[in-house]
């Protein structure tokens, strides 16, 4: 079992009139096996959530702590919050031209693991968790995201994450772009890690539709950069039918 614990998380980002927070003390705390989805409006911060936590340079903390198995990740290094068990699935996953998927794919297990992992065993995984996201076996020989679909560049992070095994996975708007065959291949791809590693996943989202297909334990709605309000999944289905005017219109 293990556990996420975001305390009292404070973020802002560098603009031209001088720092502007974003994040204004979240707390947060996931355990192995859970589905927490984070919903709320344009610009209230859910990305900034992501992004801090899995060490992009663009944002700040100014407080707070971000806890894995008690270890505070905010201390580590990308490529040592990625060993220690973090995955972030992007908004938009960016092209790496020249790196095929193949080897990006198995460099990374190479890197998390210590060790590269056993070649027949590992072309067979490969070949495996590609079949069930379907996608074309070529896909391993092509550049790392260079001209894929937009539902491509989502399925090859499902992809990682299936061959990675982390402990959590911070899912950003993975749904975004995504026709209605392609949601229900990378949710079924989610579901199935998730029922075999037991990871723990952050699910952020504006939409309810994602949450057909991948059922959360917990929904947290973010509104200007704390959460304003949580529950289970019947919280999901009234922000369908209300949406979060009632979060953002004040009070009379």
């Amino acid at each position: 079992m293990s556990t996420l614990e975001i305390k009292n998380l404070h973020v802002s980002v560098e603009t031209n009139d001088g720092p502007k927070p974003i994040l204004r003390g979240v707390d947060l705390t996931i355990s192995s096996g859970e589905i927490h989805a984070i919903m709320g409006p344009n610009g209230s911060g859910k990305s900034t959530l992501a992004y801090s936590i899995a060490g992009h340079p663009k944002y700040t903390v100014t407080d707070g702590e971000v806890l894995l198995d008690g270890e505070n990740v905010l201390e580590m290094s990308v490529d040592e919050r990625a060993r220690a068990g973090m995955f972030l699935a992007m908004q938009y996953p960016v092209e790496v031209p020249g790196v095929t998927v193949s080897n990006f794919l198995r460099t990374a297990r190479t890197a998390i693991s210590g060790e590269a992992p056993a070649l027949r065993k590992w072309v067979g995984d490969v070949k495996d968790a590609m079949t069930k996201l379907r996608m074309d076996p070529e896909f391993a020989q092509r550049d790392v995201n260079h001209g894929f679909s937009g539902g491509e560049k989502k399925r090859h992070e499902i992809l990682q994450m299936e061959l990675l095994a982390p402990k959590f996975a911070i899912l950003d708007e993975t749904d975004s772009g995504l026709d209605v065959d392609a949601l229900r291949v990378v949710s079924e791809g989610v579901n199935r890690v998730h029922a075999a590693t037991g990871l723990g996943v952050m699910l952020i989202t504006h939409y309810t539709r994602i949450l057909n297909y991948i059922k959360p334990d917990f929904v947290h709605v973010f509104v200007d950069g704390r959460i304003a309000e949580q529950g289970g999944p019947e919280l999901a289905e009234r922000l369908e039918a209300e949406g979060y005017d009632r979060f953002l219109t004040p009070a009379v």
